[in-house]
């Protein structure tokens, strides 16, 4: 039996999907959730095969619900999202039904995912939060999780981030939090007028700077005004001059 997970704050929304599910009957919905966080908590205890997911929610949005997930179910997402989303979602291979949506469009998608592979779910599901991280939207806050609990920290809150092996610490007045993404990933989406890498492990919020060091022959270290000391790498250090002249 095919587990699935409805996660939509349209009780209406969710139950046109019900009852479009009826016929199917190796598919049983084990769980509808109105908000992306009771998503995560869901997911978690029954781990679906496949979910289905609204964008605009309360709280978190569908896409920062999906970058919560160590592992990610299948997904086909029911929403009325803007036009950057349907960009991302037209680059890669996840099936999405944009609202209002007719059965036969339904029953389409259901046969969809059961021909794809769930490896290639994965990858794809993957490659669509890359994509849809450029958009304005998903750029003015990161959204982390701290044992139970759910952080939102907005972007204008990050003093600097920093390298830690698979993961990128973000520090904030407000504490140190992890987010599994890379360093390239950030540098590519944080908006460059604000934000610079001036070393391959630190990424610096450039309102954050007190001042520039030299540190150790021809070295360099920027001192936020926190106190913290930053390193700068020869080629950082002409991208942070450039910066801080213009």
């Amino acid at each position: 039996m095919t587990k699935v997970i409805l996660i939509d704050d349209e009780p209406l929304a969710r139950s046109l999907v019900k009852e479009y599910l009826e016929s199917f009957s190796d598919i049983e919905v084990v769980e509808e959730c109105d908000n992306g966080l009771e998503g995560v908590k869901s997911i978690q205890q029954h781990q679906p095969d496949l979910i289905f997911l609204d964008i605009q929610m309360p709280k978190i949005n569908g896409f920062e619900m999906l970058e919560l997930l160590e592992q990610k179910p299948s997904v086909i997402f029911t929403t009325a999202f803007d036009e950057y989303a349907m960009k991302a979602f037209d680059l890669h291979a996840i099936d999405y039904l944009l609202k209002p949506f007719s059965r036969t469009r339904f029953d389409q998608a259901i046969q969809k995912w059961k021909l794809q592979q769930f490896a290639k779910d994965a990858k794809a599901t993957n490659n669509l939060l890359e994509t849809a991280s450029q958009s304005p939207q998903q750029k003015e806050r990161i959204v982390v999780r701290s044992g139970t609990s759910v952080i939102i920290i907005p972007v204008n809150d990050i003093q600097y981030l920093e390298a830690a092996d698979d993961f990128v610490k973000i520090h904030t007045g407000k504490g140190v939090w992890l987010k599994n993404r890379t360093m390239a990933h950030f540098e590519k989406t944080l908006d460059p007028a604000k934000f610079l890498r001036t070393h391959r492990s630190y990424i610096i919020n450039l309102t954050e700077i007190a001042k520039l060091e030299p540190y150790e022959k021809e070295n360099y270290i920027v001192v936020l005004k926190s106190g913290t000391k930053v390193p700068v790498s020869r080629t950082g250090l002409v991208r942070l001059k450039e910066a801080l002249e213009s």
